[in-house]
């Protein structure tokens, strides 16, 4: 369960210089997964969305440990590995899965930047899809974390897909590097947003 540590107002600094004040309630720093294009300000996708609720760097495993997940199936941190569905960070980690889908509401995100906005999540439609939307004059670049990378790898037809075939010396990704992609695998890079607070009412 979330445990509020904060209530108040924030003035919300939007692109283009508009700011409006919302109420809310700040929770502890926690990150979401997001699919979309930088410049896109709204979609339709946000059953692909993810949320971790604790950072899921340090409960990760490096490339050079991958053994301990293959002879367990599970991190030290205690979350199950999936040799189907697995993700890498920008260290070189590999890292828990977020959960998903998002719940639908209205949730503080920023990218640690000039940006604060609300993320307002949809609820399923009759196909399970979800809308989502950033406050008027924000795009998903604004608000994401641009030092932090997140790459999801899951097998092409009759290939074998595993972390044992990523590139490790490309890791740690500078910032501006994209993340390599590893043979077998289809790649499906993901935006990181900070939510720092659920918006009230």
């Amino acid at each position: 369960m979330v445990r509020w540590v904060l209530a108040g107002l924030i003035a919300v600094g939007l692109a283009g210089g508009l700011r409006a004040e919302v109420a809310f309630q700040e929770v502890p720093l926690q990150y979401i997964a997001a699919l979309a294009q930088p410049g896109a300000t709204s979609g339709e996708n946000a059953q692909l969305w993810g949320q971790w609720e604790v950072d899921p760097g340090p409960r990760g495993v490096w490339l050079s440990a991958l053994s301990v997940l293959a002879v367990t199936g599970f991190a030290p941190a205690g979350w199950s590995f999936d040799t189907q569905d697995w993700w890498l960070e920008e260290h070189g980690l590999i890292m828990e899965a977020p959960q998903f889908p998002l719940a639908p509401g209205q949730y503080m995100v920023t990218g640690g930047r000039q940006v604060t906005s609300v993320l307002t999540i949809g609820a399923p439609d009759a196909s399970g899809a979800q809308s989502w939307s950033l406050a008027e004059g924000a795009t998903l670049r604004d608000v994401t974390h641009m030092g932090c990378r997140a790459a999801r790898y899951t097998p092409k037809a009759g290939a074998e897909c595993s972390p044992a075939a990523a590139p490790a010396g490309k890791f740690p990704l500078m910032p501006g590097d994209v993340m390599p992609g590893v043979q077998g695998c289809v790649q499906q890079d993901y935006a990181v947003l900070f939510l720092v607070g659920l918006v009230e009412g």
